[in-house]
């Protein structure tokens, strides 16, 4: 199965609601979409959002790395030669993971398919349902309240609640929250890199003695701050999850070889796809730290690949996966079922995803 041509278009997906974190406020879903067509007529598919304030990419970066670097790199390889499709993919230019990813993701679906396997099968088949939580975006706390509990009412078991914008005021927030849902509801917080280390030992004390016990508490501390990552997990008994401080293989290791985190949040876009994503797990089982499985802000298709490397893994045992909850449509035909916080992953071949808007047939 030889790649012969790797197009590229856009969707845009408007969201039911506002996504508002630390770092940005967006309205719609707006990524890249990539098809790699092959000589056989088999295609597989891809997406990338374009995260500036994490990545560095815009759409604009993201046509450029897939149209004019990626593309050229990797047409006429073979699709079953996959070690050396993704070594030559990593090399091609430094950085642009999301872009990378894409591509990624749409050649796993190649592969799966040509073995005749959903792809969370060939990656390993730990388990073929998934439970994901649910975003509450950043707002005033009445409107926080108010959409917890709504999704508490959806099913959602676990909320991913986004903080880090006011500091101490993140206390009182939470305790809001923890008692409009009850304890039976699990909270993963996430402060986006908006806490100093001593801030985020302040206040994550200050919620266990609370008795809202946090789940998590989500990359508190800028991507560069090792230290104080490392700062907060000596110092507090809820579990750190490291974010936006890894992105490689190589950035794993290091905070698994300090303690700098007690788990590890990967996300393909971050990666640069699940090649690399793979090596993150293989480094987490051998240190005995977990994973959760995340993503940006992404639609059915990217976080479908997402889906089925979490369904593949054991290691990954915690779920943000979702981006389809948050969109108001769905555009796509086939690929794992979104059933609130329930995903139930496809025995079709590869992803799943046959339609894809924006392509013309091949």
């Amino acid at each position: 199965m030889k790649i012969t041509n790797i197009t590229t278009t856009e969707c845009q997906i408007p969201l039911r609601t506002p996504f508002k974190t630390a770092l940005r406020t967006v309205d719609s879903v707006h990524d890249l979409l990539v098809r790699v067509e092959t000589d056989t007529g088999a295609v597989g598919y891809g997406e990338a959002p374009p995260t500036a304030v994490i990545t560095g990419e815009t759409l604009g970066s993201l046509h450029t790395a897939v149209e004019e670097f990626i593309a050229p790199a990797l047409t006429g390889m073979e699709v079953e030669d996959l070690d050396t499709v993704m070594t030559r993919l990593e090399r091609c230019m430094v950085h642009n993971t999301s872009a990378k990813a894409a591509v990624d993701m749409a050649i796993y679906d190649l592969f799966a398919k040509s073995c005749g396997k959903p792809l969370y099968k060939v990656l390993g088949g730990a388990r073929n349902t998934l439970e994901t939580d649910l975003t509450i975006s950043v707002n005033p706390v009445p409107e926080m309240v108010a959409d917890a509990k709504s999704a508490v009412a959806e099913g959602f078991r676990v909320l991913k609640v986004k903080v880090g914008k006011e500091g101490l005021a993140d206390i009182p927030r939470l305790k809001a929250i923890r008692e409009a849902v009850g304890p039976g509801v699990a909270l993963r917080v996430d402060a986006n890199q908006g806490w100093t280390a001593k801030q985020a030992v302040r206040i994550i004390t200050a919620l266990e003695d609370a008795g809202v016990n946090p789940e998590l508490v989500e990359q508190p501390v800028p991507a560069h701050d090792i230290d104080g990552l490392e700062y907060i997990t000596n110092r507090v008994a809820t579990p750190i999850l490291a974010d936006e401080c890894v992105f490689s293989p190589a950035d794993a290791l290091n905070v698994l070889q300090r303690h700098a985190a007690d788990m590890i949040n990967i996300k393909l876009m971050k990666t640069g796809g699940i090649w690399q994503a793979q090596k993150i797990c293989a480094a987490a089982e051998i240190y005995g730290v977990q994973c959760m499985m995340g993503c940006m802000l992404e639609s059915k298709l990217a976080v479908s690949a997402a889906a089925h490397l979490a369904a593949a893994r054991s290691v990954i045992s915690c779920v943000d996966l979702d981006g389809p909850s948050l969109c108001s449509v769905d555009p796509y035909t086939g690929g794992p079922v979104y059933e609130g916080a329930r995903i139930v992953m496809n025995e079709t071949p590869g992803i799943g995803i046959t339609g894809v808007p924006g392509f013309e047939e091949v």
